[in-house]
């Protein structure tokens, strides 16, 4: 029982001189403009709760994507747009120069809007998505994709889920599933003819790399099962690529 608490001890000295060492780290600037605003959370929609006034010190202490996490003399904490912090002074008294998006963002991301290009079942298709990431590791898709053919074109729409497997590193496959509807429109010209709705099931895999800034490069292939009013079901295999853009 001594040893474990022995152990137990030196884990909770090795967290605090960890936090503190971090704590050290922290960068400070000074507020240039006349106030900046706190919110609660990384975005427009969280409530203002707090103003910092010009020249007091802040805390930078981390970054999700435009919107920095800081903590005031006061000690409250909140989080702060990019903008609000382009004139901020460092301990020098010289303007502070916000890195750009990296890397540590892209696996912070939020949304996140891209467009591919490649082939649907022997024909053309330009598909884009908008996303929104639920974790680093798990995120929702919705895709709408125009395909062009010999005989006919199509128009599809699904929604996905999205598992990447290395959030944190430039370089990650995914994995997704999803389901949704395709209309096609049939070519002919000699006989009437009908565009016909069908719903669909999709699984898939990719690979996914991240560029710079705020651009990653995306390839991928998917399965499609549509489920006809025929009495036989329809597979169609598509592959793309394309670039995406997240904040």
């Amino acid at each position: 029982m001594r040893r474990w608490w022995l152990v137990l001890s030196l884990c909770q000295l090795f967290v605090a001189a960890t936090a503190a060492g971090a704590e050290r780290h922290y960068r400070e600037v000074a507020i240039a403009d006349p106030y900046i605003d706190l919110h609660t959370g990384p975005g427009v929609g969280y409530p203002i709760f707090f103003v910092a006034e010009r020249g007091e010190q802040i805390e930078l202490l981390f970054r999700r994507t435009d919107w920095f996490k800081v903590r005031v003399p006061r000690g409250k904490e909140g989080w702060v747009h990019r903008d609000q912090l382009k004139t901020t002074l460092d301990p020098n008294g010289e303007e502070f120069n916000l890195p750009e998006p990296g890397l540590e963002d892209y696996a912070a991301r939020r949304w996140e809007f891209g467009a591919l290009y490649g082939d649907f079942g022997g024909a053309n298709v330009i598909a884009t998505y908008a996303a929104h990431s639920f974790s680093p590791n798990l995120s929702g898709e919705v895709w709408f994709s125009q395909s062009i053919g010999q005989f006919s074109d199509s128009t599809l729409w699904s929604m996905n889920i999205v598992h990447l497997m290395y959030p944190d590193k430039r370089i990650s496959p995914y994995f997704t599933l999803g389901a949704g509807a395709i209309t096609t429109h049939p070519k002919a010209t000699l006989v009437a003819t009908v565009d016909r709705t069908d719903s669909l099931a999709l699984a898939g895999a990719g690979m996914r790399m991240y560029l710079s800034r705020r651009f990653v490069f995306r390839a991928e292939y998917k399965a499609h099962v549509v489920f006809t009013s025929r009495n036989d079901n329809e597979d169609i295999r598509e592959w793309k690529a394309g670039v995406s853009f997240f904040f």
